[in-house]
Order: C-alpha cells, then sequence, then structure tokens
C-alpha cells in the first residue's frame, strides 16, 4: 500500500464521502455569502433590530423543527433521495429572495434556506456512520466539518466584496444569485455520482421505511443518561452561542466600525483556526478519552462573547475570531458520540431528535437576544457568557466519558 493510499484510508475518502465534502463546499459557498450579511440585508431593506432577532430566533426554531422529519426522511428514504429532497426546498428559498426584494419576502424564504444544514446533517451523518466503519466516524465527522469551513472561511469574503462593489441590497442579491446557481450544481452531482447506500434493494428499502420512526417522543425515550447530560449541557453553551449570534455582524461593523470586507477576513480567520485543529483533535480523541475535548469547547463557547464585548479594534477582533474559531475543538466528537449512542438502524432519526429538543430550546435564546441587544449590547454579551459557563460546569460535572474506541486491526 503506498503513502497516497495509506492516507487515503486513515482519512475514510471512499468515494461517496468524497463527493458528498464537494457537495458541502458547492452549498455551503453560496448560502454563505449571502446569509452571513443577512442581519445587514434586512436593516438595510428596512426591517429594523426586531426583525433580526425575528430571523435569527426563526432559524433556531426552524432548525429545531426540521431536524426530526430530516432524519426521518432519511431513515424512510435513504440518504440520497432525501438529499435531492433537501436541496430543491433551500433552492425555493433562494428564488423567493432574488424575485421579492423586501424584508417581509426575506423572513418567507429563509423558512425554506436557512435551515438546508439542520434539515440536511442527519443524512450526512447516516451517510458517514454507513460508509465507514465506527472506528473512523470520529475522523469522518472531522473532515465533514473541516471542509464545512472552507465555504464558511471564503463565502463571507466573497460577499463582503459584493457588498463594496454592489452595495448592501444589490451586492447581497447578487449572492443569492449565484447560491442558486451553486446549489443547481450540487444537486447534479450528487444524484449523478453518489451511490445508493449499501446498494440496498426495493425490498430493503421499504424494510428500512418501516423501521423509520416518525414520533420524536418515542426517539427521546431511547436516549441514554450520558446523552441526556450531554443535550443539557449543550442547550447552556447553545444559549451563550445565540443569545449574541445574529448581532455580531452589527456589532463589528456598526459599533466598532470595521468593513464588511474586514468581518468577512474575520470569519475566514474563525474557520481558518478550525479547519486547522479538526484533524489532530480527532486523532487524539480516538486515541484518549473524549471528555476532556468536548469540555475545551465549551470554554471556548463560553469566552467568546466576553471577549468581544473588550474588542473595540480590528486587531482585538481578530483574537477574538481566533478563539471562536477554537469553539469547534471537540465538536465533531460530539457528534461522533451521538452516533455511537443511537441505534444502528435510526441513526438519523436519533440525530434529528437530539437536535429537535436542543434547537426548540435555544431558540427562545435567539429571540430573547434581540431584547437584549435593545437593551444594550454588554447585557446582551455579559448574558450569553453566564449561560456558557452554567453549561460547561455541568458537563465537567456530570458529563459522562464513553473512552477511546479501540484501534481497527491492520
Amino acid at each position: 500500500m503506498t503513502m497516497r493510499q495509506t492516507w487515503v484510508e486513515r482519512l475514510g475518502l471512499k468515494k461517496n464521502m468524497v463527493v458528498l465534502l464537494a457537495m458541502v463546499v458547492l452549498v455551503g459557498m453560496g448560502e454563505k455569502m449571502a446569509e452571513r450579511f443577512l442581519p445587514i440585508y434586512l436593516v438595510a431593506l428596512g426591517g429594523g433590530t426586531l426583525s433580526v432577532g425575528l430571523l435569527n430566533g426563526m432559524d433556531n426554531l426552524l432548525s429545531a423543527l426540521y431536524s426530526f422529519p430530516g432524519g426521518y426522511a432519511s431513515d424512510r428514504l435513504g440518504y440520497k433521495r432525501a438529499l435531492l429532497l433537501f436541496n430543491l426546498i433551500a433552492m425555493f428559498g433562494y428564488v423567493i429572495v432574488i424575485v421579492f426584494p423586501y424584508w417581509q419576502a426575506v423572513i418567507v424564504g429563509s423558512v425554506f434556506f436557512l435551515s438546508w444544514t439542520a434539515v440536511s446533517l442527519p443524512a450526512t451523518m447516516s451517510m458517514v456512520s454507513q460508509v465507514l466503519p465506527k472506528t473512523q466516524r470520529t475522523m469522518g465527522v472531522s473532515l465533514h466539518s473541516l471542509v464545512r469551513r472552507v465555504p464558511m472561511a471564503l463565502g463571507p469574503v466573497v460577499g463582503g466584496i459584493m457588498i463594496t462593489q454592489f452595495g448592501e441590497k444589490n451586492g447581497i442579491r447578487l449572492a443569492f444569485v449565484v447560491a442558486l446557481l451553486l446549489g443547481g450544481v450540487s444537486l447534479v452531482l450528487q444524484q449523478l455520482v453518489i451511490a445508493d447506500e449499501g446498494k440496498k434493494t426495493k425490498k430493503a428499502v421499504r424494510q428500512g421505511s418501516r423501521q423509520a420512526e416518525a414520533r420524536p417522543w418515542r426517539m427521546m425515550a431511547l436516549m441514554s443518561p450520558a446523552l441526556r447530560n450531554l443535550l443539557i449541557s449543550d442547550i447552556l453553551v447553545r444559549f451563550c452561542e445565540q443569545i449574541p449570534y445574529a448581532f455580531v455582524v452589527l456589532w463589528c461593523v456598526k459599533d466598532v466600525g470595521i468593513s464588511p470586507v474586514q468581518f468577512g477576513l474575520l470569519t475566514a480567520v474563525e474557520m481558518v483556526t478550525a479547519m486547522l485543529i479538526y484533524i489532530p483533535v480527532a486523532y487524539l480523541a480516538d486515541k484518549s478519552t473524549k471528555k476532556p475535548f468536548v469540555v475545551m469547547t465549551f470554554w471556548f463557547f463560553t469566552f467568546f462573547p466576553l471577549f468581544l464585548l473588550f474588542a473595540r479594534s480590528f486587531w482585538l477582533l481578530v483574537l477574538a475570531f481566533v478563539l471562536r474559531g477554537l469553539k469547534e475543538f471537540g465538536e465533531p466528537t460530539r457528534k461522533a458520540l451521538i452516533m455511537d449512542l443511537a441505534p444502528e438502524d435510526r441513526k438519523a432519526g436519533m440525530f434529528g431528535a437530539y437536535y429537535l429538543a436542543r434547537d426548540i430550546v435555544v431558540s427562545l435564546a435567539a429571540f430573547g437576544g434581540a431584547l437584549l441587544w435593545a437593551r444594550s449590547p454588554q447585557v446582551n454579551f455579559l448574558a450569553a457568557f453566564g449561560f456558557g459557563l452554567l453549561g460547561t460546569l455541568f458537563f465537567a460535572r456530570f458529563g459522562k466519558d464513553l473512552g477511546a474506541e479501540p484501534s481497527p486491526t491492520v
């Protein structure tokens, strides 16, 4: 076996995984060119601060409501047909925003495109769990997370340039046109190249369809105590993230006074930081216990809003966004734990149920973030820090560690 083949094997770069990663780049690039600047677009169209809070709260709520149907659709249809459906839904949302340049239309369109990641994530994780053996799932999730950061890094930079060249309204609208085109390319690629899961027969697919659980409370009942404790701490830490999330761009551009291009560069700094740590952390997490990595991730989530509060220059913001990038330290490990703890025949459904429970609660934080911001940015950031601290300490005390996975036999 050559060195190239060895690394391909270690990274789990099978054909379906490669196509999945390409799809993530295409869809993500279009999405992040426009979505990251939606708060500015809403304000430019006359929506005001409350429309920004509505958008962020709705994003979290829809992420919750879409997660379980996304998992159910993946269990019932298979990940290939489910991904086709999810892409078409997102593209329909882009069309609405392109055709109707009103803030109300942006809210309506966002119902279809904002939660593409949430609705497709259970199918993606199901695909990873089927394509790769258990001992490579953390690496597979890490690769997915790493590649996702490529468009998350480049998209806002390109979007910022479009805003600079064409203005806030036309620049962001043009970004949605590009997003629609890239979504179409992704749709064709995934349907032509991705192989059907496990070469299932039609009879096997029908049997799998009967196993798909349509009742989320039944899936919640199957959660282990370890997964429930992770869910509780995750909810608290996501309060920390989502209370200020939609207002970070307003803080940087309107309060600190940097340009949209500079904000795009900050997002790139965040994503590059995350990308640099994914593979080393995945390797270490597979060789040692996982709990410390998740705890460290929660600490990075917690301190970002506090650091951001005192960052009043571009270079201090650079340091803040390096810290924000480090919050991905143990995220693939957390997702891999969910997959490992889920029943073998209902992994997508359990993944969706987890995110359904988490994001329904967290959506309250996103809606409340607008009220806190209206009072003052300082109140918003400090409240976020408090929730992060509580969630981190809870997991440090009650979180369970499954230990290292056994190494594969060579």
